[in-house]
């Protein structure tokens, strides 16, 4: 049997990736099972275990392309709202409440990842983009050295858990914009 081009092989892997995702959104994690990914990308589960390892790989997989496109959604707002850095903190943190709890985002990001990849392992997905954006922009605001670390952990904190609580609302609760409304007071004892 002739061995598949890159090309091939990084779209078997880009097509068990989408498949994946939107599985995990619709089911949830504990809800799908790797064959249940290669019947949605029209593959063998042997090319979903080839990409990925297993079904935490995947997981894991799904999670970091998450995370990449709410911090890309922060850092647009962020740049889009000028060059006061209070003004880009303010913009990037409305922007990532409503980037994780876009449909299946948050039960994937938020619900299923911690649970099923574990704390730490999802703490370093989550390190490694928004937050880094949350780090830096919290310093171009002025936030003291010694008090960063912990400001960046519990404003991100909050904001979690404000987008857990945002995703698990009935249409029609207003939560988004108490939500919003809420995380302007916090900003509000950050930025000065």
């Amino acid at each position: 049997m002739p061995r598949a081009t890159a090309a091939a092989a990084a779209q078997t892997a880009a097509d068990v990736l989408a498949a994946a995702a939107d599985l995990f959104a619709e089911r949830g994690f504990a809800g799908v099972s790797l064959d249940d990914v290669a019947e949605r990308a029209s593959v063998t589960r042997g090319a979903v275990y080839h990409h990925y390892r297993n079904k935490a790989g995947l997981l894991a997989a799904v999670v970091a392309e998450h995370q990449e496109g709410v911090a890309a959604a922060v850092v647009v707002a962020a740049e889009a709202a000028g060059a006061d850095p209070g003004d880009q903190l303010r913009a990037g943190c409305h922007a990532f409440v409503d980037a994780v709890t876009a449909p299946g985002v948050a039960r994937v990001l938020l619900r299923d990842a911690p649970a099923a990849l574990g704390w730490e392992q999802w703490r370093e997905i989550d390190a490694a983009h928004a937050v880094v954006h949350l780090r830096e922009a919290l310093q171009a605001v002025g936030v003291e050295a010694d008090l960063l670390d912990a400001t960046t952990a519990q404003l991100s904190g909050a904001m979690n858990e404000a987008a857990l609580w945002v995703a698990q609302g009935a249409p029609g609760q207003r939560r988004r914009e108490s939500a919003h409304d809420a995380l302007d007071r916090l900003l509000g004892s950050v930025v000065r």
